[in-house]
């Protein structure tokens, strides 16, 4: 089953530089649940990465982002979809952990916690740490104009990285959904 690991903020939600720290301040962008629910119903296995600094900086607390993540669980859940897993890295910038991206520890809990290979995957973010988490373990990057998608694309060509393994651009998560399904059913795989 193949694998795609989407960013949250920005790509599945709206983002805000304030961070999203509620329920309340939650909201999917259009078109994000149904290509999530999308994928998982054509065959792919769905992750989520995200750093979500907000709780190392107690601007909210567990409650308040498993509240979150359970929101989005059950919006893909009422499209006949499924997540196979929400993963997060709650440390500030000045942790130096392994996990906050463009770090790729939360891509390699992915791969660990579902048993699968990271290479060839498709990584999916609005931001070029998205992508540089991705590229670190031979991930395929692909950005969406999105949140901070659209200036994240006027940097790409600052970023040797990237340049070296150019993304695929797409406008949002929808578009991604179906250059996707479509390059599956293209290799043979079948969609339900």
């Amino acid at each position: 089953m193949p694998l795609v690991i989407l960013d949250r903020d920005g790509v599945i939600n709206e983002d805000s530089p304030d961070y999203i720290k509620s329920l309340a301040e939650w909201h999917p962008l259009p078109g994000s649940i149904e290509a999530i629910a999308r994928l998982s119903r054509a065959g792919f296995q769905v992750a989520v990465a995200t750093n979500q600094s907000g709780l190392g900086r107690g601007l909210f607390d567990l409650d308040d982002l498993e509240a979150m993540n359970s929101r989005l669980n059950d919006l893909v859940a009422d499209q006949g979809g499924e997540l196979a897993g929400i993963f997060y890295c709650p440390h500030t910038p000045t942790d130096d952990c392994q996990c906050r991206k463009p770090k790729p520890g939360l891509l390699d809990a992915i791969a660990d916690t579902l048993g699968v290979t990271l290479s060839g995957s498709p990584v999916v973010g609005d931001s070029l740490r998205d992508l540089e988490a991705g590229i670190a373990r031979d991930c395929r990057p692909i950005l969406v104009r999105s949140g901070k998608g659209r200036d994240s694309e006027t940097k790409l060509h600052n970023n040797p990285a990237l340049l070296a393994s150019p993304p695929l651009v797409f406008d949002n998560l929808a578009a991604v959904a179906d250059f996707l399904i479509a390059e599956l059913s293209e290799n043979g795989a079948s969609i339900t």
